[in-house]
């Protein structure tokens, strides 16, 4: 008797012990920074370019301009493109205050077909991110060489055949 009632004491301590270890409990709610007034803010003329149609091998560069609206320096810490065919370049120095800049974003007009891509901009201004959107449609080389529209090729298509079971 004296062997289950130190059991069932060994079983209940062990029991409490682990009901108080409070590491496997929710996470506490970190709180998010309140953001200043007075912060950089970045302002974008237009957030999205349409290219239309560009040529192969074309000008694919274009340039977002942004002013410092906040009342800080805004620091663009840094500007990534969706894929490696679009290759963004922003200011390194603090934007003061008021101050305009660009971010020019190249996208490689040697790859022919529609395109929309996404360039996502770090800065410390209120909104962290940003994300510019360059599109259009790049023609193919032959499009482009002959000035005119190129037709689709169907000399390769299987022809069609039929074959007439009675032999006529």
């Amino acid at each position: 008797m004296k062997k289950l009632f130190l059991a069932v004491v060994i079983f209940c301590s062990a029991t409490m012990v682990k009901a108080q270890d409070d590491s496997k409990a929710a996470p506490k709610p970190t709180a998010t920074p309140a953001i200043s007034p007075n912060a950089a803010d970045i302002s974008f003329e237009k957030e999205t370019h349409d290219f239309g149609t560009i040529p192969y091998n074309g000008n694919g560069t274009y340039e977002f301009k942004f002013t410092n609206t906040g009342k800080e320096p805004l620091v663009i810490s840094n500007a990534k493109g969706s894929c490696g065919c679009t290759v963004p370049s922003w200011p390194k120095e603090p934007i003061l205050k008021g101050h305009s800049g660009v971010i020019n974003v190249h996208y490689d007009t040697k790859r022919p077909g529609p395109f929309t891509k996404t360039v996502t901009v770090s800065s410390n201004g209120k909104t962290a991110e940003k994300v510019l959107t360059i599109k259009g449609n790049v023609e193919t080389k032959e499009q482009t060489e002959s000035g005119t529209p190129v037709k689709k090729d169907n000399t390769m298509a299987p022809k069609e055949t039929t074959t007439n079971p009675f032999g006529n």
